[in-house]
Order: structure tokens, then sequence, then C-alpha cells
């Protein structure tokens, strides 16, 4: 039964001998299992290591508290599973991937997915996200795919989600437009992914919307206001287009990270968060709306989601 928490199946005895003896010598435990001094004098040292027993300073050795000893192993075993289990699940993506990459590379009609059904959307978007390992390029501007129940994810959601592919090692560059910035708050979440390593910049229009992720897919949705079409696809000459045209506008593109003039003292936050704008290229109403959004809402306005 405790083996789940990384006692050995030949230690169990052991430990609950010594959990109704009290305190005890390695002899005596010997004594009443009827096992050799030696293997239980093994088995006390491998539950000394875990916490299990402790010396009582007279030859003898005692139980710890169970619940104070035990816990910290559930918790632990739990934490492993649950590391276990959610790799499991990635690489079972990366396999069906793999799988769905290889079909597309024997029949070449299939090198491009034609999605159009919004639930199936969004399953597809987030098991591509969830198995990037390398790259996350996006062009970003409306529209976005948005949660399961249809909202758009906060800006504090948005910095979550983002944060966590930087923690990764992933290379996450962004370009935005003003578009981007309709809701309120947005620029200065960017402004706290750019510190943690998100490279991002400006252009003054985006003609389409697009992801790149870890230079083997691209989503493009197709058309409208809402996110109902998307294609997905796959190595090809299309993909190798795609990520030119990326790198072609990256270069054009101004980085809305870069420092403001030089202010004197009398600047405040908002003065600084102000300037940014102006020099990405903001415009008056776009700027008064991100202004309104950090002073009222902060991080409580709608943020990323591909």
């Amino acid at each position: 039964m405790l083996t789940v928490l990384g006692i050995a199946e030949s230690d169990e005895p052991v430990y609950r001998c010594f959990l109704d003896r009290g305190r005890v010598t390695v002899a005596g435990v010997a004594a009443s299992l009827g096992t050799p001094e030696d293997e239980v004098l093994a088995s006390a040292a491998r539950l000394r290591e875990l916490g299990l027993l402790h010396d009582t300073g007279d030859g003898r050795l005692q139980a710890a508290n169970p619940q104070a000893a035990l816990l910290p192993l559930l918790a632990r075993w739990r934490f492993e599973t649950e590391t276990t289990l959610a790799s499991a699940r990635t690489e079972i993506d990366r396999i069906a991937e793999r799988y769905r990459e290889g079909r597309l590379r024997s029949d070449p009609r299939n090198l491009v997915e034609v999605l159009s059904d919004r639930e199936l959307i969004l399953e597809r978007v987030e098991q591509l996200s969830n198995s990037a390992t390398s790259h996350m390029w996006a062009l970003d501007r409306p529209p976005y795919v948005g949660r399961p129940d249809g909202g758009l994810h906060s800006n504090e959601e948005e910095f979550d989600i983002t944060a966590a592919w930087l923690r990764q090692g992933i290379d996450v560059r962004s370009i935005y437009c003003p578009q981007s910035m309709e809701r309120p708050g947005r620029f200065a979440t960017l402004l706290r992914l750019a510190e943690l390593g998100e490279r991002s910049r400006m252009l003054p229009h985006l003609p389409f919307k697009l992801h790149i992720i870890d230079k083997r897919v691209a989503l493009v949705p197709l058309s409208g206001p809402v996110y109902d079409d998307l294609l997905v696809i796959h190595p090809s000459g299309m993909l190798d287009a795609l990520m030119e045209l990326y790198e072609a506008y990256w270069a054009r593109a101004e980085p809305i990270s870069a420092a403001a003039p030089a202010p004197d003292d009398t600047f405040g936050p908002d003065d600084l968060l102000l300037l940014k704008m102006l020099k990405a290229g903001l415009k008056d109403q776009a700027i008064a709306r991100q202004l309104r959004g950090v002073r009222c809402v902060r991080s409580q306005g709608a943020g990323r989601s591909l």
C-alpha cells in the first residue's frame, strides 16, 4: 500500500513494527518480525532517509508522526504523478502530430487543413499551443479564438499563458497593430511581457492574422470578424513562404518595448506609458482606451488568445 509513496515493499513491515512498538532497537524489531538483523538495519536506514524514523539517542529508533512524515511523501508522489501525466499528454500530442504530418506527406492534398467547426477549432488550437516547444510567432490582430465559453482571455490570463511559454524557453515573437490595442490595458501587459523576454513589435497595419508554431505549422483564420474558420498549414512551400513573409514584416516593424525619450523627474508611470504608446504609433483614441484600462481595470480587460 505504501509503495506509491516510495517505501519499498520489504521496508513496510519494518516501518509498521516501529509504529506499533514506539522506541525500540533494531534487534528488537528483528526479533519481533523474525527477520535477520542486517535486513532490518538496511530497512531502517532507508526509512530514516525518508524521514519516517528518527534516532532517540539511546540506541533506539522511533517512528516520526505519520501525518508529518507521510503527507509530504504523498504530496511529492502526487506532484510527480501529475507531472508525468502532463508530460505523457504532451508526448501523445506530439506523436499524434507526427502521425498527422506523415499522412499529410503521403497525400499532398492534405498539406492544408480547413477547419470550420468552432469546437474543433478550439480543440485544435489548444492542442497545437500546448505542443509548442521552440517557437511561437504571431501576427496579432482580431479575430481572437478566446475560451470555450465564448469569452476572451483577460490581460492576466494572457500574461500567464505567455509567461509559461517563455519559462519553457520558447521564442515568443509578436507583431501587433493598432487593432490589437482595442482592449483596455493590453499595451501595459505587453510591456510587462517584454520585460520577461517576449520580443514584440508594431506595424501600422496587418492584413491578416497568423501564428507559426515551432516552424512546423501555421494557423491562419480565413475571413470575417469571428474565428469561424481556420487554415492549418503543415510543412510545405506555403509554410516556408509564410515564415519568410513573417521575417519581412518583422524587419519593417518597430519595437514597442524600446525605451521612451528620457523624461525628467516629474513624469509618472502613466506619462512614461503614454510616451511609449506614442513611439509605437498608437492614435489618440487607442491611447485613451489603454490609459483608461490601466487606471480603471488594470489587468481585467480582454487580452491575448490565438
